[in-house]
């Protein structure tokens, strides 16, 4: 059976941490070029729509160099810093059902920040995804560095540190219970997860997708250099 499947593209003009970083030019091409052009793989591979939402004149007209036609501004209530995705998503959604007179039945969300993704790594968690009924979505996450039941501390009520979380029972990181980091690079949510009026990605009936590979949200100027360097001196071990 056919799936109605909606990606999107979700870039604000603004950005406190690395100045117009959604088009800063990496290794020849604007940031916003690699997820494109992800998304068009991706989209042949899965047959669906891509939809670019942005609050931005100027990311409209360099996402249309890439081929990525809009004529769709984002509403000001939705382009604040204070502005969370989920909403962005939920008028997305609402956006594209109404213009191409459908309903979707997956909403898939590519993080320009954390281009490092393969067209498989989509695909399989897609197929993670669809395999599991009760599930509402699932998130892109890499082996995290460190462990809150292991090396991360927090401040306790008496003004000292403590671990995160009770590890007592652990005394190496390796026997210690596996998290993950959020990567950011993708999520894929079904209907149900708008239709239930979610509010967060984290829900109770979230899946992860391990990356196996390295892959990371920019949010300064060094991992801006690092990624370049990366692309630059073909230090990727997959294909974008």
């Amino acid at each position: 059976m056919k799936r109605n499947i909606l990606i999107t593209i979700c870039a604000r003009g603004g950005s406190k941490g690395v100045p117009n970083k959604n088009i800063h030019d990496i290794n020849g091409k604007p940031l916003i070029g690699y997820t494109i052009e992800s998304a068009f793989k991706i989209a042949a591979k899965i047959d669906a729509d891509v939809f670019l939402s942005t609050d931005s004149e100027v990311i409209q007209q360099i996402a249309s160099d890439f081929a990525l036609e809009s004529d769709y501004l984002r509403p000001a209530d939705l382009a604040s810093d204070a502005s969370g995705k989920i909403d962005v998503l939920y008028d997305a959604i609402r956006h594209n059902e109404q213009k191409n007179n459908i309903q979707y039945d997956y909403l898939i969300d590519l993080d320009v920040s954390s281009p490092l993704r393969s067209v498989q790594d989509v695909v399989s968690a897609m197929e993670k995804l669809e395999s599991n009924s009760d599930a509402l979505n699932i998130f892109s996450v890499s082996e995290a560095r460190k462990n809150p039941y292991f090396n991360m501390v927090e401040k306790n009520k008496d003004g000292f540190y403590s671990l995160s979380k009770d590890g007592r029972t652990f005394y190496t990181r390796q026997s210690a219970h596996e998290v993950f980091e959020l990567n950011a690079s993708f999520y894929i949510y079904k209907k149900r997860f708008f239709e239930q009026k979610c509010t967060s990605a984290i829900t109770n009936k979230s899946l992860v997708y391990k990356m196996d590979h390295i892959c990371f949200d920019i949010d300064n100027e060094i991992e801006m250099h690092f990624l370049e360097y990366l692309l630059k001196e073909n230090k990727l071990n997959f294909e974008l």
